[in-house]
């Protein structure tokens, strides 16, 4: 029969190991999948935490051992019951029952894998949870015990899950704790160990320095590899935030071979799409940190058969970058994290590498030739893109509208010409081009622009705030009397002088150096050239 916590804590203070082990296996089936907890029983909980813990300190057998770690990790989930748990006992007992205290040779040597999973799953939680524990951890340098242990990935003895906890703890630890991540990176050479894990554990083959021989490489991932695999590219993305500043030749390499590695994860399947989805977004997160001078990787591998390419450049990875982008647009929901991270990406290569921009400027932005419709209706890129250009959250809008931009060579007659004045207005106010001219990127004028007859012949028609042909509109005022056409001008300059009288609008115009000013404050700043007369004729 089920037992309340208050029941449970009674055995457990009363010394009865093997009841304890029997009330703690059905505590922890029946709690497996709480979150939430009754605050009513937070004392009880607490002073369970700490019976737990001093059970585990005396010499129980190991199946006691994981039924005390499993209870604690489910009770470790309230974030209120922690401060008898973040102690540096405590947490040294978690870390010596998780094998990382322990050298190389005595991690071997231990006999139940189970208590080292629950034991990381425990300190994984309690991290998670508490900013005591965590600076603790760093007091207690757990991260280099982590790292000895991770040298040991080719080891056939280490299960995955003890792998993948390792690696868990491993990115809460440098997500919580900044300074952690330099430690990682210089002190215990993390790039090149992270790195390491993930060339094992996807079992690449090389050709070339730079190039995996993806023929040799195994087919489609399991879901415990792309579990492993989203773990170690979590923690990279950690250990190479602002790493990117100090280059050496060293670290060039790093990345350099890290890139490959990513470029071979972005053509990877998984055993389901949204598993192979989810380790692309990964791969491009880690490859926004990336020096953009090491990305020429992505396209310098040798064409295959049958393959996309751009002036005999290797376009398959920038096409996966293009193909993900659509998805996550078309999913919808937010888009914030799932599309501005890629964007932001295609961005930097374009403005870096003038064959990518290209080969992105036809996929995207292929020439004009049907303008009855706006440039936001349809199911084409472009106007999936234009749409967003105008999307609430600002971060998308912008890139969005950033990433057409630079496919446009940061030219605005071109931007317009493909989404129309009403729809890049915010992107041009925020870079004072509303009169028109061009960003400060430098691209060459080799690959200029070749309007289509079909949008030559359209041009003059074209209604430039909304980017399309519009059917001609009846004249209102052909059927009116003069009478008539000057009551609604009387009309209307009442209205407008109302509005502007209670500061409601307030009329505007573009100056000289594309910015947006009063008009009354530029008619009170003007003065007339020399040659003006100021009498009338």
């Amino acid at each position: 029969m089920w037992m309340e916590p208050g029941a449970i804590l009674e055995l457990v203070e009363g010394g009865d190991v093997e009841a304890t082990e029997k009330a703690l296996r059905e505590y922890n089936t029946k709690n497996s999948r709480v979150f939430q907890f009754d605050q009513k029983d937070e004392a009880t909980r607490r002073r369970l935490c700490e019976g737990i813990l001093k059970m585990l300190e005396s010499n129980i057998k190991c199946s006691c051992q994981a039924s005390c770690l499993e209870a604690l990790r489910i009770l470790s989930r309230d974030k209120k019951v922690l401060d008898p748990v973040a102690t540096k006992q405590n947490i040294l007992a978690l870390m010596r029952l998780a094998g990382l205290e322990y050298t190389e040779n005595a991690v071997k040597e231990m006999p139940d894998f189970a208590v080292i999973v629950e034991a990381l799953k425990c300190l994984c939680n309690i991290i998670f949870n508490s900013k005591v524990a965590q600076q603790l951890s760093v007091d207690l340098r757990v991260i280099v015990s982590i790292c000895q242990r991770l040298q040991m990935y080719k080891d056939q003895n280490l299960s995955h899950e003890i792998k993948f906890f390792d690696l868990r703890l491993l990115f809460l630890l440098s997500a919580f704790q900044t300074d952690i991540r330099v430690q990682i990176r210089d002190e215990l050479r993390g790039l090149q160990l992270l790195t390491d894990v993930l060339d094992y554990t996807l079992g690449l083959q090389w050709v070339d320095k730079y190039e995996v021989a993806t023929q040799l490489c195994r087919g489609v991932l399991t879901s415990e590899e792309v579990d492993l695999m989203s773990e170690v590219l979590k923690a990279l993305f950690n250990v190479t935030m602002d790493s990117s500043h100090n280059i050496n030749e060293d670290s060039d390499h790093q990345f350099r071979h890290l890139a490959a590695i990513l470029r071979h994860c972005l053509m990877l399947k998984a055993d389901s799409e949204d598993r192979t989805e989810e380790l692309q977004s990964h791969a491009i997160n880690l490859l926004s940190n990336i020096p953009i001078s090491c990305l020429d990787v992505l396209i310098s591998v040798p064409s295959e058969a049958g393959s996309k390419e751009h002036n005999g450049e290797n376009m398959e990875a920038v096409q996966v970058l293009l193909d993900f982008m659509e998805k996550r647009i078309d999913k919808g929901s937010s888009l914030k994290e799932g599309v501005t991270p890629v964007l932001s990406l295609m961005i930097e290569c374009s403005r870096t590498y003038s064959s990518i921009r290209r080969y992105l400027k036809a996929k995207v932005l292929p020439p004009l030739k049907d303008l009855s419709n706006r440039p936001e209706v349809g199911t084409t890129t472009r106007n999936k893109l234009v749409r967003l250009m105008t999307h609430v959250d600002t971060g998308v809008k912008q890139t969005a509208a950033e990433f057409l931009f630079v496919l446009c060579k940061e030219r605005v007659d071109n931007l317009l010409k493909y989404t129309g004045y009403g729809n890049a207005a915010g992107l041009l106010a925020s870079r004072s081009l509303l009169a028109g001219g061009r960003g400060e990127g430098q691209y060459s004028d080799s690959d200029e622009d070749s309007d289509t007859e079909e949008y030559k012949s359209a041009k003059p028609y074209i209604n430039p705030i909304t980017g399309h042909v519009e059917e001609p509109l009846p004249n209102p005022m052909d059927e009116m009397t003069e009478e008539q056409k000057e009551y609604e001008a009387l009309k209307l300059v009442n209205m407008f002088d109302k509005l502007s009288r209670k500061q409601i609008i307030m009329p505007m115009t573009v100056t000289p150096g594309g910015t947006m000013a009063p008009i009354e404050e530029m008619l009170h700043n003007y003065s007339p050239p020399e040659n003006e007369s100021s009498e009338s004729d």
